[in-house]
């Protein structure tokens, strides 16, 4: 069986076949730099790390590129209220970049504990606001996009017919139902902008044919992703809270522009909820990573996510994490206790239940990324570890090679062998020599044990008999 995704246009899982045979070209919508990554970050850019690390390891080249919004979100998501870092740079008085590039510094900062591997490019939008300026003037020029009296510049909808097809909403759904004031220089509600024109008191503007102004947030995906994988590519990935109006409008800019088809196959992630509650700061029930590392580990939090198929809601609870947590000891001490086997030769050796083992985990992710049933099929392979435990070192050596295989260079888990201290080497050395002593003492041969105090005491260590047994002072 070859490589399935479940395609968000079809809404059916798809043989995947790229437009350039043995490469991928993938695009995922970066963070917004105004705050802390939260664990809906975390979910989404492990997720694509899959993909990313399952293609390398298909022997795909993968060319994935990730933005970084810098600026033009605006808190509405769509045209309404302040840009989200402008908004936080007054709050935190900074300069706009400094804001987005200390969100910037926290976000990467923690993709690396969560073992995320950095995309082939990451790319600002504040990097690409001559490319964004020739976009919006193109779609002004095909009829698609016009300018307004008070200086912004919308995409007229009503011009793309195919307004619509990823999310399935028609021009009606478009603005129902949202509570935002709708720009009273639209054409039409459901437009959206391409370039605002910046108050005076705006902090990031820059020059255009319109007037001093900023991008809007969806033209500059658009123009990003153009840039560096072309007209047409593989794969475009996000959140489902994307797709609508997001990604909608990134197809319209895109195809407009162009003639050709945007995206091959759109892959969504599913959304984190807390305790059946949806996630949002709005709710207040956001999670840090930071605060999330502290507590239990970047590692566990990659294995929370990774045991969950990437299209099912992730429910963050207490009965979650400790079902994880059963999980992770499991696999911690698979690899603690096979760590002595891993320089066993191997060569010609094989045993053909784990290889199956191996098999069923591929065509497991094979189906649309179905890392669920690979955790499953890992815990299989704990068990027959523990079975050879005392009686076939080969097996175990052979087990540890391809667990770091399937879970470590594919799902991105690491278990770190945890070394003891020089202080808990001592304890354990101090101690095994006052057992030592009291076995002079049980046979009375006090003057030995007598001598092993003394030296003991010579080199700072004390020891003081008591009823309830020896102690021992540094």
């Amino acid at each position: 069986m070859g490589l399935k995704i479940y395609n968000t246009f079809t809404r059916n899982k798809e043989d995947f076949k790229p437009i350039s045979e043995g490469n991928v070209g993938m695009y995922v919508c970066g963070p917004t730099v105004y705050g802390p990554p939260h664990v809906g970050h975390a979910r989404s850019y492990v997720v694509f790390d899959l993909w990313y690390r399952y293609f390398l390891y298909k022997g795909y080249k993968v060319k994935y590129v990730q933005n970084i919004t810098d600026v033009g979100h605006l808190v509405g998501d769509r045209d309404e209220g302040k840009d989200k870092i402008q908004t936080k740079a007054i709050a935190e008085q900074l300069d706009p970049v400094a804001v987005a590039y200390k969100y910037e510094n926290m976000y990467f900062d923690c993709m690396r504990k969560l073992n995320v591997l950095k995309p082939t490019i990451s790319c600002r939008a504040t990097g690409h606001i001559i490319e964004i300026i020739m976009a919006v003037q193109t779609l002004i020029d095909k009829g698609y996009a016009y300018v307004t009296d008070q200086g912004n510049v919308y995409y007229d909808v009503r011009k793309f017919k195919d307004y619509g097809k990823l999310s399935g909403r028609t021009l009606d759904d478009n603005v129902s139902g949202e509570r935002i004031e709708i720009a009273d220089d639209k054409r039409n509600p459901e437009d959206f902008a391409l370039w605002k024109k910046a108050d005076e008191d705006h902090l990031m503007k820059w020059p255009s044919p319109w007037g001093e102004g900023y991008p809007g947030w969806h033209i500059e995906c658009s123009v990003m992703s153009r840039k560096y994988l072309g007209d047409t590519f593989d794969i475009h990935g996000g959140g489902v809270d994307n797709i609508f109006p997001h990604h909608e409008c990134e197809i319209a800019q895109s195809e407009a522009i162009t003639g050709k088809p945007f995206v091959n196959y759109f892959v969504h992630n599913n959304l984190v909820t807390t305790n059946g509650q949806k996630m949002g700061k709005s709710l207040g029930n956001v999670v840090n990573l930071d605060d999330l590392f502290e507590k239990y580990g970047p590692m566990f939090v990659r294995l929370y996510i990774v045991k969950n198929h990437y299209r099912s809601v992730l429910d963050f609870s207490e009965d979650r994490l400790a079902e994880t947590n059963i999980t992770y000891e499991k696999f911690a001490s698979l690899v603690e206790e096979t760590e002595k086997y891993k320089e066993i030769n191997l060569d010609g050796v094989t045993y053909p239940d784990i290889d199956d083992m191996k098999t069923r985990f591929l065509e497991a992710l094979d189906d649309d990324l179905n890392t669920a049933v690979g955790i499953a099929i890992l815990l299989e392979m704990v068990k027959e570890a523990n079975k050879a435990k005392d009686n076939d070192t080969k097996k175990l050596a052979y087990i540890r090679k391809i667990f770091d295989e399937l879970a470590g260079n594919i799902l991105g888990l690491n278990f770190e062998i945890k070394e003891e201290s020089s202080n808990e080497n001592l304890d354990k050395l101090v101690n095994g020599i006052i057992e030592i002593r009291n076995e002079f003492k049980k046979n009375k041969q006090y003057e030995y044990a007598d001598l092993i105090r003394d030296r003991l005491k010579e080199n700072g260590v004390n020891i003081i008999d008591t009823k309830e047994g020896a102690k021992i002072e540094f």
